[in-house]
Order: C-alpha cells, then structure tokens, then sequence
C-alpha cells in the first residue's frame, strides 16, 4: 500500500555504519530469537528486577509529588493551575492509575530474593548501585508490570527525554525532535544527519544513536500497547497505527522517523554484538542462573545458551571496534566516560513522574549499560577461568536480568515493526 511504502520504503537493505540489511536482521529476529527471548523473560530468573523508585529527582523539583504509587488522587503540577478543565484533571489522574506499579509478591519469593542476593558478588557498576542497595529498593515482577502506554506525556517527559540527549552535550545541536510540546507544529527546526556531524567523533555520535534507539523502541512498545478503550469494564490494549505514523511516518517527522528506525536496527546489533561477547561468560559450568531449584536453573541456563547459539550462527555481526577505535588507554577512559554517562542518565530517569515507566526506563538504561561494560571488556572475558568466580569481568544479577530483558525488549520492537507493517498494508 501507498501509505506502507512511504513509511517503510527508505528502511531497507545497509544499515549505516554497519554492513547489515534489515531484512536479514528482521527473519533472524522475528523467528529465531523472539520466540526464546520471551519464553527466557517469562522465568524466575529473569522476571524479578529490583529497583528502588522512590529516590528524589537531582535536578528539579517537580515532579517527584507524581511519583508516589497514589498520586492519581492528586493532580499534576501541570495540571494544577485554577484555570485547567475538569477533563485534564481527570486525564492526570487515569495516567496515574496506568502508571502505577503492581507490587503483588508472596512471602516465599521475599525469602527466594534474600538468598539469591547472597548468591551474587560483582564489582564495575555501570549503572547507579543505590538502586539496589538502598533500602527503598524493592523486587518488581516484571510479568505484572508490562511495559505500555501509560498516558504519561507533556512537558515533564519532553523534558527527561531531553535531558537524556543532552547528557554531557552528546547530542549534535541542531536534530529536529518533533517530541517538545512546547514548540508548534509548524516550527521549522533544522535537520542535520547524525551521521555526517561534524566536530562529533564517532564514540559521541553512537552515544547518541543508541539512546536514539532506546528511545525509539520504548515508543513502539507504547504505539503496540496502546490503550484502546475501556469498554464494558474492561481494559483493551492493542496498536495504535495512527500514533505510530505520527512517530514514525517520514511525512508526519519531516523525515526524522526513518533515522529512528534505523538506530532502533543500530541498538539491537549494539545489544547483540555484547551478548555475542558474553557468551563464553555464562558457558562456564561455574555460572548458574541461581534461584534455589537445580532443574529449574538448569532449564533456565539452557534456554539461555540455546539463545546465545543462535547469536553465534548469525553473520551479520556489527564490528565494535569501529565504534570504539583507539588506544589502550583511549578504551580505558572511554569505558569510564560510559560508564558515568549511564550513571546519569540512570539519576534522571529518577525525574519520570510515571512509576511504571521509571521501572522500564531505568531496566533498558542499566541493560544498555551493561552491554557497554561487556564490549569494553573483551580481553577479561576470553581470560576467564572455567571453574573459579573471576576478578577481572563479573556481572551481578542485577546486570544479567537488565541486559537480557532490555534486549527482549528490542526484539519484541522489531516483531512489533513487522505487526505494523502487517496493519499499514491492510489500512490502504
């Protein structure tokens, strides 16, 4: 249809930077990795992530009287001014109840997570430690918590989404982002291609397309989640094609949308290339995806080497030394810098005024983290012992859960991709 081919056209064959073809990257997702991802996701292991989200907002003030869990009988600073109608009070509110975390656990899980944290020793966070240390910090069943349209939208989102782009002044000045509610439709920002920026080294412009990407796949989950409506006392969720075009279509972004897409692809084989890497890490009979019950474990780990098999049969690995090109010493610094980026960028998800999207927020930040850590630690890795805990390259729980649920989050935006494609071509 008309309307597929101009939203979709320009995402085919080369990706940037990278001698990949989506398609290939789209079978290779869609059949073999999508399926076990999910089925991965869904086990003890994996769907238990502890964070803490009652931590103050660094670096403004207002938002933090959203986050509480019953903020929906409050209304939003923005939305508290005499002059607001009844109906964006109550639009406040029903984002509130969306967004709320379901902290449902039983007893014997609380007794399970006190021993597999006894389980755990790691060192080199790369993402903010009070999340797990503090005593805030609670286990979320991610299972309960589904990542999806929560109505939490406007300036205060415009505002962490920007903060994250600036972060330390990764961002090339003059890209277009149609997501300021505060700037009109009509506003003719300038567009400028991350990829011929001058003055923007190569490791700065990736800092950006990966966060690009992170940003481009939480909004798919958003569009493919969608709450439809709540008829009959009963809440529907399901694609919103109209506000995927919005996002998405080259027409509605002044061509932005495309370049989103693309560094969505970028992301995935960013993610990809760090499992691919890791891999020789979890083969070890030493590393065990503890939870207290050896076959449960044992099908656990399973299902995890089965995915990294997979990885390793796919040709179309990225190459990340074109990424991080340079000395010794450069990678050392550079893992660093990284490193405090994502601490950052971990404090400002603590400005998200919407519980539930904090939770996915601060998981696919410390996932990508954790990716980053992984392919700056290549020489550590191939030196592992086989039967000892290592010195050298150790990931906690904490980073194991994050990596493969943020991963599984990029394939399930790339399945959804193929869904809108699938609904675009059936609308013409």
């Amino acid at each position: 249809g008309e309307e597929e081919v101009t939203l979709f056209c320009p995402l085919t064959g080369v990706l940037d930077d990278c001698f990949c073809d989506i398609e290939s990257i789209d079978v290779f997702n869609n059949f073999k990795i999508y399926p076990r991802i999910q089925k991965l996701t869904e086990r003890d292991y994996f769907r238990y992530y502890k964070v803490n989200l009652k931590r103050p907002c660094p670096f403004w003030p207002d938002d933090s009287q959203c986050s509480i869990k019953d903020c929906q009988v409050e209304p939003c600073p923005e939305y508290s001014q005499a002059s607001n109608t009844r109906s964006d009070i109550e639009e406040c509110e029903h984002a509130h109840e969306l967004g709320a975390i379901n902290s449902t656990l039983s007893n014997q899980s609380k007794e399970a997570f006190e021993d597999w944290a006894r389980h755990d020793d790691a060192q080199d966070h790369f993402c903010e430690l009070d999340d797990e240390t503090s005593p805030d910090a609670q286990y979320v069943d991610l299972l309960l918590n589904p990542e999806r349209y929560t109505g939490y939208k406007g300036p205060s989102a415009w505002r962490v989404w920007n903060s994250i782009y600036e972060e330390n002044c990764f961002k090339p000045r003059s890209v277009y982002r149609p997501l300021n509610p505060l700037v009109r439709r009509d506003d003719t920002t300038t567009v400028m291609s991350i990829s011929h920026s001058p003055g923007l080294c190569l490791e700065k412009r990736v800092f950006y397309r990966l966060i690009s990407g992170l940003h481009t796949s939480i909004n798919i989950h958003l569009c493919a989640q969608y709450l439809m409506d709540e008829g009959w006392g009963k809440t529907v969720w399901g694609p919103n094609v109209r506000e995927f075009r919005h996002r998405f279509d080259p027409a509605e972004t002044k061509g932005e949308g495309t370049r989103r897409l693309k560094n969505l692809y970028f992301l995935y084989l960013i993610e990809l290339r760090a499992l691919y890497k890791v891999a020789p890490y979890f083969e070890r009979s030493i590393v065990d995806l503890y939870t207290g019950s050896a076959q449960e474990d044992a099908t656990t780990k399973d299902l995890l080497l089965q995915i990294f098999n997979e990885i390793k049969a796919f040709p179309m690995h990225f190459d990340e030394k074109s990424m991080f090109a340079g000395h010794k010493m450069e990678a050392k610094t550079l893992k660093e810098e990284f490193r405090l980026h994502f601490k950052n960028i971990s404090r400002i998800m603590d400005c998200v005024g919407c519980n539930k999207c904090r939770l996915w927020g601060k998981l696919q930040t410390q996932g990508l983290g954790t990716a980053l850590k992984i392919l700056f630690s290549e020489k550590e890795i191939k030196n592992l012992p086989e039967n000892s805990p290592s010195k050298g390259f150790q990931l906690t729980r904490q980073e194991v859960v994050a990596l493969m649920n943020a991963f599984g989050r990029l394939s399930t935006s790339i399945k959804e991709l193929h869904n809108f494609r699938t609904l675009l071509s059936d609308q013409r």
